[in-house]
């Protein structure tokens, strides 16, 4: 199966032995590229400070990690770091790809983003290479531009947008496969790839999925329509994300006498901001904002629980969490877009109004609440729309597509 070198900008620390710590999946990533792989070099960027909670040893990823191989970068996002570390990060790019057999980046950003910079690299050493991306950095940069909450981000935004979407298709132009998740993502750097493939990152596992048996239950119940219909939202509250959106339209189902109970589990910028406009609409008793929830037991259980999942997403962005959705067999409901549409497109698990349109999600809400033999009919649907989203099969067909498409020295 020959060796894979990859960029993943997941970054580690330290750990008190010296080891490095990983986020979970990530590690659950690297294991999955060495069941594909008989040996994978992973370039990483090393953060300093604490880690996050949900970061863990790398020896979670069991016994695959005999085959792994972590090349350490420092995380370097302004100039004042890239530039020093820049000569001696070059040098061990460059001594990974000599030693690979296929080569692969994900890239997202301007200043320190070593992938970027190994897909240089490879350019100068005559090795095709793929590219991975599971957003539009650049179009995320450009609305932060206009919505971040600091000024000063918001001025970075605006100076490097325009340079970040520049080096985005000049990489993407010169590679010889794009992998590209989600149709968003796909739709936007397609025109710019020679050979654009449309790909899934997913860690779920198969026995994450609802049982077929609980699908049909849960199915069962929402049909009787009693109690409050379950909303549910999973993920970062911050501008890009809709987050005061969502609030509105949940605000606007009630307002039009919807029966609705509504969660959202997530930290970020906006959070406050939900917070206080729950209390100035007085729904405290209809929206639940606990911020961030670090127990992944618990995100599942509310995701099987819930038999909406509302999103406002306002970016071009494969966000996970709408297949978290599915699996949990939840339909989706949001802003209309390239990803969300392409999930659904098979069996119609979920409903999309016009993007930005609040209104229009409130009262497409509304009438959920009011028909839950349309919403048990949708979490059929979603059951359908689910499958194929694991870990394992994912991970498999980017790595089939890899080695039928990008040309080796095996």
């Amino acid at each position: 199966m020959g060796s894979l070198l990859i960029y993943a900008p997941v970054p580690l620390f330290r750990a008190a032995d010296g080891g490095f710590l990983l986020e979970d999946q990530a590690c659950n990533g690297l294991r999955l590229w060495a069941e594909n792989f008989d040996r994978v070099i992973a370039l990483m960027p090393v953060e300093t400070g604490t880690p996050p909670g949900t970061w863990v040893p790398l020896s979670r990823i069991g016994p695959a990690a005999a085959r792994i191989e972590i090349v350490p970068l420092p995380a370097a996002w302004t100039l004042r770091r890239f530039l020093p570390a820049l000569p001696e990060a070059r040098r061990k790019i460059r001594d990974a790809i000599a030693r690979s057999d296929r080569i692969g980046f994900a890239i997202g950003g301007l200043v320190g983003d070593w992938g970027a910079v190994a897909a240089l690299e490879a350019q100068r050493m005559g090795r095709p290479y793929y590219i991975w991306t599971d957003r539009v950095e650049s179009a995320v940069t450009r609305f932060a531009a206009s919505h971040a909450p600091r000024w000063k981000t918001r001025i970075k935004a605006r100076l490097t947008h325009r340079p970040m979407a520049a080096l985005e298709r000049f990489l993407i132009r010169r590679a010889a496969l794009g992998l590209f998740h989600g149709h968003e993502t796909f739709e936007h750097y397609a025109p710019f790839c020679r050979n654009p493939q449309l790909v899934h990152d997913i860690h779920l596992k198969p026995e994450d999925h609802l049982p077929e048996a609980a699908a049909a239950a849960k199915q069962a119940e929402a049909a009787q329509g009693q109690g409050p219909l379950r909303v549910l939202y999973v993920g970062r509250a911050d501008p890009m994300k809709g987050a005061l959106d969502w609030v509105e339209a949940v605000a606007g189902a009630v307002q039009q006498g919807a029966d609705i109970e509504a969660e959202w589990f997530g930290a970020g910028p906006d959070l406050e901001a939900m917070r206080a406009r729950v209390a100035a609409l007085g729904l405290q008793d209809r929206l639940r904002l606990p911020g961030m929830v670090t127990d992944r037991a618990a995100v599942l259980a509310a995701l099987r629980r819930a038999q909406v999942f509302l999103f406002c997403h306002r970016t071009p962005e494969s966000p996970r969490c709408l297949i978290e959705a599915l699996a949990s067999a939840t339909p989706i409901i949001g802003y209309d877009g390239g990803f969300a549409r392409d999930l659904i497109a098979r069996n119609g698990g979920g409903l999309l109004v016009p993007m930005g349109d609040a209104a229009a999600l409130a009262a497409a809400l509304a009438g959920l609440a009011a028909d839950r033999g349309r919403v048990a009919g949708l979490i059929g649907r979603a059951a359908l729309d689910r499958a194929g989203f694991d870990d394992e099969t994912v991970f498999r067909h980017r790595s089939e597509i890899i080695r039928a498409h990008l040309p080796g020295v095996e």
